[in-house]
C-alpha cells in the first residue's frame, strides 16, 4: 500500500495499492486486482477481498470496465444487486452515498481520486493520456455539486516525465486545447517525452481544483508497482476513495 502523509477530510477514506501482499505470481505477483489481464480469477478476487478486509470496507468496490474514454459512473444510481453481472463500462465514478466505494485501475496510466473539503462528495478517475485529453478529469468533476475551489484532488503513482514517450500527435492533441501544455512536453529525438501528472495538474487547476496533492512515483522505474509499458504482461493496483460515514 502506497504510505502518504496527505490531510484528507475526516469523513473520506483513500487508498492507493502497490504490487506487494496478495496472492498472485509471477508476472502478477502480487496483489493484481485486474480481472482482464490474464491472471487466474480466484487468485484476483482472492486479491480483492484481501483489500476490502484490509480497509475495512463496508462494501466491495465498483470495479469499473475502463476503456480510455470519459464517461462517470455515478454509484448513487447504481443498483448494487446488478454489479456482479453487469459490465460497469466507465473511466471514473462518483458518489455522495456513505459505503459505496469508487475505484480506477492502472499500471501507468494515472489515478485521480477528488472530494470535496467537507467530506460529502468523492470521485474517481482513470487518466490515461487519450481520457486526460479528451476531459476525464473535467467530466467527473461536473459531478460535484460543490464549488470547484472547495474539491482536492489526490493524483496516484504513473509514469513518470522520464519514460513517457509518445508521438508528436499526443502533443498537438494537448496544446490544441491549452496552449500551456506544451510546457509539459520535452523533445527527444522525433519523439517527446510527456509528463502526464504536470498534463492533470494543469486541468485541475485550470477548473479551479487546489490543493493538488501528487505521489510523484514513476511506476515504469519503481519495481514496487506495476507497470504495462515496463513489463507487458503484468497486473493492475487500484486507487480508492470513499465516504466513511
Amino acid at each position: 500500500m502506497f504510505h502518504h502523509d496527505w490531510p484528507v477530510p475526516a469523513n473520506v477514506g483513500i487508498a492507493m495499492t502497490n504490487r506487494h501482499g496478495g496472492v498472485s505470481v509471477h508476472p502478477y505477483d502480487s496483489l493484481n486486482l485486474g480481472l482482464h489481464v490474464g491472471d487466474v480469477e480466484e487468485r484476483v478476487m482472492a486479491n480483492r477481498e484481501l483489500l476490502s478486509k484490509q480497509l475495512a470496507l463496508t462494501a466491495d468496490p465498483v470495479w469499473l470496465e475502463q476503456i480510455h474514454g470519459t464517461h462517470v459512473l455515478n454509484l448513487d444510481s447504481l443498483n448494487l444487486a446488478s454489479i456482479a453481472t453487469d459490465k460497469q463500462i466507465a473511466d471514473a465514478s462518483y458518489s455522495r452515498t456513505a459505503g459505496r466505494v469508487c475505484a480506477v485501475m492502472t499500471a501507468d496510466c494515472l489515478p485521480v481520486l477528488l472530494c470535496n473539503r467537507a467530506g460529502t462528495e468523492v470521485a474517481a478517475a482513470h487518466a490515461g493520456w487519450r481520457g486526460l485529453c479528451d476531459g476525464v478529469i473535467e467530466a467527473t468533476a461536473a459531478q460535484f455539486s460543490s464549488p470547484m475551489d472547495e474539491l482536492i484532488a489526490y493524483l496516484g503513482p504513473a509514469i513518470g516525465p522520464q519514460k513517457f514517450e509518445v508521438g508528436v500527435e499526443v502533443k498537438h492533441a494537448f496544446c490544441a486545447l491549452h496552449p500551456q501544455a506544451a510546457a509539459c512536453f520535452v523533445s527527444s529525438g522525433n519523439k517527446y517525452l510527456a509528463d502526464i501528472i504536470g498534463l492533470a495538474k494543469l486541468r485541475l487547476s485550470l477548473l479551479g481544483i487546489n490543493p493538488i496533492y501528487s505521489a510523484d512515483i514513476c511506476t515504469v522505474s519503481d519495481t514496487d508497482y506495476f507497470s504495462y509499458r515496463r513489463d507487458k504482461v503484468t497486473g493492475r493496483m487500484a486507487s480508492l476513495i470513499w465516504l466513511k460515514s
